[in-house]
């Protein structure tokens, strides 16, 4: 069924990465989708995970990490963990994955299943995540899987010189992928497809979760 998934909903909407390829093919999306949603895990459409959060649907996860793209010396970070799973895609492709999540109950689930699947090298943290995460920075990559109007000033401050960061910009309803590149003097930014993602929460966000 992950063969599947890649094979019909993934690869021939131009996501030519192998290695991105490969780790679709193989990671377990139905565990981290809720067990009465698990029957539909490998449709190519979000679900629900709770708390009014969703996983996003496979292409869209597999676009974005394409458009990261991610070597294995990289340090990750990524903001809006969720269930884990594009934590997880991101782990098997990075050196080294910081994950942030805002709701405690997600990244509670998310950093028992990711350690329960080997991802020794993916760390989860309950914070607001527009904060980034200072302690650890820079990062070479980061990813922010939630809507925001603007980059939030965090993480580009964080993000290292030479390194990218791909955000869905826009409104609340419909965003596009931004491309974010950090030059020593300059940021660059480029505009991709048009997607929909759950609002950016937090101080730098869509303002502060209640």
């Amino acid at each position: 069924m992950r063969r599947e998934m890649v094979v019909r909903f993934v690869a021939p909407r131009g996501v030519d990465d192998p290695r991105v390829l490969e780790v679709m093919s193989e990671i377990p999306r139905h565990r981290f989708v809720p067990e009465p949603l698990r029957a539909r895990a490998y449709g190519d459409h979000s679900l629900p995970i709770g708390f009014g959060q969703t996983i996003s649907q496979p292409y869209v996860v597999a676009r974005m990490t394409q458009l990261l793209a991610v070597e294995p010396h990289h340090r990750v970070l990524e903001v809006g963990c969720g269930s884990g799973y594009q934590a997880a895609i991101l782990g098997r492709l990075a050196r080294m994955v910081f994950t942030l999540e805002r709701i405690d109950e997600l990244a509670r689930r998310a950093s028992a299943l990711l350690r329960e699947l080997g991802y020794d090298n993916v760390s989860v943290k309950a914070l607001d995540g527009t904060y980034g995460l200072a302690a650890n920075a820079p990062y070479d990559r980061i990813l922010v899987a939630a809507g925001a109007s603007e980059v939030p000033k965090p993480l580009l401050d964080q993000l290292a010189v030479g390194g990218r960061m791909i955000v869905p910009i826009g409104g609340e309803k419909t965003q596009r992928l931004r491309v974010v590149k950090k030059r020593r003097d300059h940021f660059g930014q480029e505009e991709k497809d048009e997607v929909t993602f759950v609002p950016l929460i937090g101080r730098f966000g869509r303002g502060e979760s209640s």
